[in-house]
């Protein structure tokens, strides 16, 4: 347990006065921007290689496929190894990833294959994102104050979605791809030191490989909570048919409504922009979400404006429609954490993150799905479709959780 958790929740903002949480603020926003900088200027890179929408979405699935396969044990590592040094190691590993794409872009050797490799790199550190990260946030403050520190958590991490991009395309446009990456690997470090001087606490345990099963199986078993459920359901729906819409930004905003690099991160940073506009007032107290209504209703507001925007033939309407679509992504999110950390037991959520990690890793399924479609109907026709699935999905957990 951190040593400075706060004894006092009287303001809104009482979270902010901790110094443990505001390390782990740092370097969540700092980790997610560079995580959709990376995301941007590798989608563009390996368009103007390539020109295949089918190797673009397969450069986004080696990013995300890793959290699939591995974010359960994920969830059992941060329950009993030292969080703290889990995250340090995960930021350097970051760092020096990019650092090496750095050099390979500037000595001109870089390849598509070099990309991929270093995303599966990433898909496994990002695995650890939730049950790690995430699970301190719910630790270095008090219970009262879980809601608001999540909800600027997610605030941070929507600025950082919308800087991201833009630094991305701005660093491919003017300073090439080897810019891009001095950028986040400097970052990365600086975050990792960060995290170094964190006063937190915790008794590790060891990790005993025989019990990986049995500890999968109690996280499981929390899915008998209805909060809990909701969470898994939706997650499933929103990675898999939702969130794979971004796989496409690079070549809807370039080949569709032919833009420049700058103004396809603009696009890529619309949703996330939304979502800011919600996020501060659920950050400040101001608004208050009601739990699974939130989290289903965020989603299909999201799912609305993503269909919308796909008939959309000017790029200033896209641009918009995915702005009122990111109100709907920031109650999603919010409560994707928040219903977690408030429902689930102490002793088994990091696994139960852990849990929601390979939900939120069905995403790579969606990305090959309309990379496939993609080829076929286009980019446009494509998003679509996997949103008109995603509704019809959403409608039958909203009846299902209903009957619960």
């Amino acid at each position: 347990m951190a040593s400075d958790r706060i004894t006092s929740a009287d303001e809104p903002r009482s979270f902010l006065a901790t110094p443990s949480y505001l390390r782990l603020w740092f370097a969540g926003g700092i980790g997610n921007a560079m995580r959709w900088l990376e995301l941007l200027v590798a989608g563009i890179f390996t368009w103007e290689v390539t020109q295949s929408t089918v190797l673009v979405a397969l450069i986004t699935v080696a990013r995300s496929l890793p959290m699939l396969f591995i974010g359960t044990i994920a969830g059992v590592v941060g329950e009993v190894l030292n969080r703290k040094r889990l995250l340090v190691i995960q930021l350097l590993v970051m760092a020096a990833s990019s650092a090496v794409l750095c050099a390979l872009a500037f000595s001109a050797q870089i390849r598509v294959w070099h990309i991929a490799l270093a995303g599966i790199v990433a898909g496994i550190v990002w695995a650890m994102e939730l049950a790690v990260r995430r699970r301190m946030i719910g630790e270095v403050v008090t219970p009262d104050q879980v809601g608001p520190a999540v909800a600027f958590d997610s605030l941070t991490n929507s600025f950082a979605r919308v800087l991201g991009p833009l630094a991305g395309g701005a660093a491919y446009q003017t300073l090439g791809l080897g810019g891009a990456y001095v950028m986040s690997a400097t970052l990365y470090f600086a975050a990792g030191v960060t995290i170094g001087g964190l006063e937190f606490r915790q008794e590790p345990r060891r990790l005993r490989f025989g019990r990986i099963a049995i500890d999968i199986a109690e996280a499981v078993a929390a899915r008998a909570n209805p909060a809990i459920f909701a969470v898994v359901l939706v997650s499933i729906i929103m990675n898999m048919f939702a969130f794979s819409y971004s796989a496409l930004i690079a070549p809807i905003g370039l080949d569709v409504y032919r833009v420049s690099s700058t103004l396809v991160g603009a696009l890529a940073a619309a949703e996330p922009l939304g979502a800011i506009a919600v996020g501060i007032p659920l950050s400040t107290g101001w608004l208050r979400l009601n739990g699974r209504r939130a989290l289903l209703r965020g989603s299909l507001l999201f799912l609305v404006a993503l269909a919308t925007m796909a008939l959309s033939p000017w790029y200033s309407i896209a641009f918009v429609l995915l702005l009122v679509g990111g109100l709907g992504t920031a109650a999603f999110s919010n409560m994707q954490t928040t219903l977690i950390l408030t429902e689930a037991p102490l002793a088994t959520r990091s696994r139960v993150m852990g849990i929601v990690t390979m939900c939120i890793g069905t995403g790579p399924v969606g990305v090959m799905m309309i990379g496939v479609l993609s080829g076929q109907v286009g980019p446009a026709t494509a998003i679509l479709i996997m949103a008109g699935l995603g509704l019809c999905g959403l409608s039958l957990v909203w009846r299902k959780l209903i009957k619960m």
